[in-house]
């Protein structure tokens, strides 16, 4: 998973996708979870250029899968080889990528999540350590998770005393599909400012 041409990156961009509660479906690069993380990360390449490694994590399954957290495991591999090689990481993540993300920021040292439409059902930023920035983005109009949760979250976590934000796109769902240079544009301002 190690792109040596990025061996001596700064930072490291770890691309979490998104994926389902339960599945034990091996994941695919053609899985639309996939293809939207891999154009996030050619997203994130093109926009933050030299000093910045961007990597996606694919996982083995498509699901969260409790109690295993399958999706955590994997991805923390990954993390582990990035720190490696990198002074600082931020994770990039969007629907259950944005759950992982902020699992493995409490967990492991990294500079900042950022959470695209992240699926949080049970008050999962409150694992969020003060030492890491969190930004969220949700479209206004999503219908797979919800982006009043998200909101609520952010602001609790903000009172605990991590530097959090929510950001709104009015009328965007779920997928990124709409506005995605928007989406992009702000994940990539979120990691320069966190880098």
């Amino acid at each position: 998973m190690r792109d040596i041409r990025h061996a001596g990156a700064a930072v490291g961009v770890l691309v979490l996708p998104g994926g389902k509660v339960a599945s034990r479906e091996r994941a695919r690069g053609w899985q639309l979870a996939q293809v939207r993380a891999a154009g996030l990360a050619v997203g994130l390449r093109r926009r933050l250029g030299a000093g910045y490694r961007v990597e996606q994590v694919r996982y083995r399954f498509r699901g969260w899968n409790t109690p295993e957290l399958d999706a955590v495991n994997d991805a923390e591999e990954v993390l582990r080889a990035m720190r490696a090689g990198c002074e600082r990481v931020v994770l990039v993540g969007h629907s259950m990528g944005g759950r992982v993300a902020v699992r493995l920021a409490a967990e492991h040292d990294v500079s900042a999540v950022v959470a695209l439409a992240p699926w949080w059902p049970a008050g999962d930023a409150g694992v969020m350590p003060v030492s890491c920035r969190l930004r969220v983005v949700h479209g206004t109009a999503d219908r797979w998770t919800d982006p009043e949760s998200s909101r609520r979250q952010v602001d609790s976590a903000r009172r605990r005393g991590v530097d959090a934000e929510w950001r709104g796109i009015e009328g965007a769902g779920h997928f990124m599909m709409y506005r995605p240079g928007l989406w992009h544009d702000l994940a990539a301002g979120f990691v320069e400012s966190a880098g």
